[in-house]
């Protein structure tokens, strides 16, 4: 499993603690007053920055709640590119599924996917990222020059990947959900 590198120096380090008390101040407040009756301002006075430094690690009010985006599509590629020689993709990206399918299904999410579920303008960014993700992986599988498959290929497996984790997320059990849709996405990436 990839681990996010941990910032080495003391700027990265108070930018990444900066990042996380804007994200954290966000997501109390969302949860508190619901997700549309909090503005920009207020998410910037709670964590007690300007506009400008919020707006500088991220892009949009949306972004706020989905603060791992980038590391989890860093994640998603790195399970190929990172690989170990002759190591077989699938059950790499089936690991990296498992990994962040604990994170977002761990204790006091479901009240962040309540919120996500009930506002269109969350719904909608999701669904965006996913295709980006999607796109991400995509790329990373087309450039592994192990995997020699076609471009096609490579862009339905992506979305297979990144679907799973949706589905598996919403599962009773989403474990076994990975289990179950894992073994459908070998038999499609040995057939291509």
């Amino acid at each position: 499993m990839t681990v996010p590198t941990v910032p080495t120096g003391r700027r990265e380090r108070k930018k990444a603690a900066t990042r996380q008390k804007i994200a954290d101040a966000a997501l109390r407040l969302f949860l508190e007053r619901g997700y549309d009756a909090v503005g920009i301002r207020d998410v910037a006075a709670e964590a007690d920055v300007a506009v400008t430094t919020l707006f500088s690690h991220f892009a949009s009010k949306e972004a706020l709640v989905f603060e791992q985006d980038d590391n989890f599509e860093q994640r998603l590629t790195q399970a190929v590119t990172n690989r170990a020689p002759h190591e077989p993709l699938i059950p790499a990206l089936r690991r990296e599924i498992q990994a962040m399918l604990r994170h977002c299904t761990a204790d006091g999410t479901a009240p962040i996917y309540r919120m996500i579920d009930e506002s269109r303008a969350l719904r909608e960014y999701e669904e965006s990222m996913r295709l980006r993700h999607a796109d991400s992986l995509a790329t990373a599988l087309a450039a592994d020059p192990d995997l020699s498959r076609t471009t096609t290929a490579c862009r339905t497996i992506a979305r297979f990947v990144i679907d799973a984790y949706s589905l598996a997320r919403e599962a009773a059990d989403p474990q076994a959900a990975v289990d179950e849709i894992f073994q459908m996405i070998e038999a499609a990436w040995e057939v291509t």
